[in-house]
């Protein structure tokens, strides 16, 4: 069984990676243009292939199951309500970033407020990503995989945490490689291959759960029984002991998802890299698409794995692993595992290729080495990129212990997903708020933040009212206090947003219609769910 495990994971592996290579190897990856942004080449199919491939991980596949298996079909929250979240930034946020024609969000901010603005939100992004990001995308692929290939009795390594730290630095060393040498454009096409991939595993998953649910009597006999045996986990409106009750989303769980799809730079570097402003959106609202059958393979399956192993002492993390070693066939499981570390590596690839783009030109050109040439810009990003890898896998394997791998990363990205968000909102918004306004949200926001995280007795205050209801009202403070500062101390001119002509405006006519749609959709679904 474990010999033909193996085998078919490297053999998906091998493939995925000998495709990407073939389609890729003529690209220009010496240039700035070519490797930090695809050389503006990217058509919609490849924007949303990439998009999901980025956004749908072993944190999402591991953790969000995880959270189901805990608290049932509420999680959806954060697949769902993503959805309006894409049809904002296809209709408001693409248009005004590919107008000004950046490579990287802190680039906006410069062009908006100063060089000053752009140095911190370029430095705020790089602690986040080694620190929060790129660890946890590591330690929750070496989990996945420990339960899914059954790794002590493939590799006779009994030790638990030894295991930890060998999967987590080969899954990084692979990644790195991927991310350094190939830069954004072999990203988004080995994330289209496996996006494809993980779609088609993530709904045999459900299939062969539901069978298992039924004894074999087929999956809508199991969906009966789940809605017999579970009915609190079939609710798609969350309780206030659970953690996402249902009026945080339409304050934290709604703008942390708005900075996560809309100025995230790991998300919306392969939307920069759009052919055109057309492409842009079809690719931004296909994603929006299918996030909406998110539910159905990242929460139906944790729902499967509670009904199934409740009574067996399964932890929440543990649970996904634990169906997919269950459920599906050998031969599946090692192509599935094969998938699962395609979406490892698109994630860690992605989140790496990002944080090199955000150095290279945000402080190696825009401070270290002004007069840097192309090549030594991206040579610079290449090394920075190293580093950052090695940081991130000495950092996993010490994540260790959390409760709930999915609820610990949503609580830690709002530390600087919320004080950025509201910086690029009112500077888009508004033509008077000067850079100082801008400055003191950043970093004052990130401190009230992490002080109620934290900080007593700051922590009381998330305690008592819900950390996403905190983290929005730090949310409001924040745009409140740019605008006071607009009034007493504005700008000397008005802001005007120029084109910069690198990529045509012209909008996708279908845009507007499609994203009403997709709204409409969300809404249905809460309904037909509420309990």
């Amino acid at each position: 069984m474990h010999a033909l495990t193996l085998a078919s994971f490297l053999f998906f592996t091998g493939l995925v990676a000998f495709i990407t290579w073939r389609i890729t190897r003529r690209d220009d990856h010496s240039s700035t243009s070519g490797y930090f942004l695809a050389g503006r080449t990217l058509t919609f199919p490849l924007i949303a292939g990439s998009l999901l491939m980025t956004n749908l991980s072993t944190e999402q596949m591991v953790g969000l199951n995880g959270a189901a298996f805990a608290d049932g079909l509420s999680v959806m929250a954060w697949e769902v309500v993503a959805v309006i979240a894409l049809v904002a930034l296809a209709l408001f946020f693409l248009p005004r970033f590919l107008k000004s024609g950046i490579a990287t969000l802190p680039q906006l901010l410069e062009i908006r407020f100063d060089k000053t603005t752009q140095l911190i939100t370029n430095i705020i992004f790089l602690i986040a990503y080694a620190v929060i990001l790129l660890p946890i995308i590591l330690y929750s692929g070496a989990i996945g995989l420990q339960g899914m290939l059954d790794l002590p009795g493939l590799t006779g390594i009994e030790s638990s945490t030894t295991l930890l730290w060998l999967t987590v630095w080969i899954v990084g060393i692979i990644g790195a490689v991927y991310a350094l040498f190939g830069g954004l454009r072999t990203v988004a096409v080995s994330d289209t291959l496996n996006g494809v991939g993980l779609l088609i595993g993530g709904f045999v998953i459900v299939y062969f759960g539901l069978q298992a649910v039924s004894g074999g009597s087929g999956i809508l006999e199991g969906w009966s029984i789940l809605k017999e045996s579970d009915p609190d986990k079939l609710n798609s409106i969350g309780g206030a002991d659970q953690q996402v009750p249902f009026f945080t989303l339409f304050t934290g769980v709604f703008l942390i998802n708005l900075f996560y799809w809309s100025t995230n730079q790991q998300i919306i570097q392969r939307t920069f890299a759009a052919k055109n402003l057309a492409e842009g959106q079809k690719g931004v609202l296909l994603t929006g698409l299918f996030k909406l059958l998110g539910p159905l393979y990242l929460v139906l399956p944790g729902i499967i794995a509670y009904h199934l192993y409740a009574d067996q002492g399964v932890r929440a993390d543990e649970a996904y692993g634990h169906l997919v070693f269950n459920v599906l066939p050998p031969y599946l499981t090692g192509f599935f595992a094969a998938v699962m570390v395609g979406a490892i590596l698109s994630s860690f690839n992605s989140a790496l290729n990002s944080t090199t783009t955000i150095f290279s030109l945000g402080i190696y050109k825009g401070v270290l080495n002004k007069d840097a040439t192309e090549m030594q810009v991206v040579k610079s990003g290449k090394i920075f990129g190293w580093i950052m890898a090695i940081i991130t896998m000495i950092i996993a394997p010490l994540l260790a212990g959390q409760e709930s791998l999915f609820g610990y990363l949503q609580k830690m990205n709002a530390i600087y997903f919320i004080p950025i968000l509201a910086v690029v909102l009112v500077g888009l918004l508004t033509k008077r708020v000067p850079p100082m306004a801008a400055k003191i949200a950043l970093i004052g926001g990130c401190l009230l933040i992490a002080a109620g995280y934290f900080v007593p007795p700051f922590t009381l205050l998330p305690q008592i009212m819900h950390e996403f209801h905190f983290v929005a009202l730090v949310f409001a403070l924040l745009v409140v206090v740019m605008l006071i500062i607009g009034k007493v101390r504005p700008r000397e001119t008005d802001w005007v947003q120029e084109h910069s002509g690198d990529v045509d405006l012209t909008p996708w006519k279908g845009a507007v219609p499609a994203g009403i749609v997709l709204v409409v959709l969300v809404i249905v679904m809460y309904i037909s769910f509420a309990g």
